[in-house]
């Protein structure tokens, strides 16, 4: 996707701590994905940015777009956790070794329990966002999709029936979507 992106804008893709080639520090909150993600802005000096996040990186986006929305033009959140509770659920560490840290799972548990101010802060979010839902094949509520978008001001839903990972599984689907949506 980044390389597809960056034929109209620049891209940058940073790992988020314990994936790719990010540090594993052992330490994972919510909060501080969106301080990794808030200084990553500061030290590239980017004031406003559009901003793409998946999964838990969704979570971490939307926290900071609710924390900082001056900071965030455009947002785009694939499959996000959303911020209501969950039932939490917990999968055995694979074999072998993992391309991230084994401990940054306990983000899950996070957003299984989310505190309440963090629904309530959608509607703090100014930015025109997109949310793509992965359809009925994806763990993530779509209704809590639906719910979130609702939540946020100006914000639509697009649903692309492809399970979890959207932009890998229908890259061409989630392209055009993120396109016309950044171009608007």
């Amino acid at each position: 996707m980044a390389a597809a992106l960056s034929q109209a804008w620049h891209v940058y893709a940073p790992d988020l701590r314990g994936h790719g080639r990010s540090d594993w520090p052992g330490a994972y909150t919510l909060a501080l994905l969106r301080g990794d993600v808030l200084g990553f802005l500061d030290a590239l000096e980017l004031p406003r940015v559009a901003m793409i996040g998946h999964s838990m990186g969704g979570a971490a986006a939307y926290l900071l777009a609710m924390r900082q929305p001056g900071r965030v033009t455009r947002l785009v959140l694939e499959e996000p956790a959303p911020p209501w509770p969950r039932v939490p659920r917990v999968p055995a560490r694979p074999p072998g070794p993992l391309p991230f840290d084994w401990a940054a799972t306990r983000l899950s548990a996070e957003a299984s329990d989310p505190p309440e101010s963090s629904r309530a802060g959608l509607a703090a979010i100014t930015a025109p966002t997109l949310i793509v839902a992965g359809g009925p094949d994806s763990q993530v509520s779509q209704d809590r999709l639906a719910d979130m978008a609702a939540l946020i001001p100006d914000a639509r839903l697009v649903t692309i029936p492809a399970g979890h990972l959207v932009h890998a599984a229908r890259p061409d689907a989630f392209l055009s979507a993120v396109t016309g949506f950044l171009g608007g």
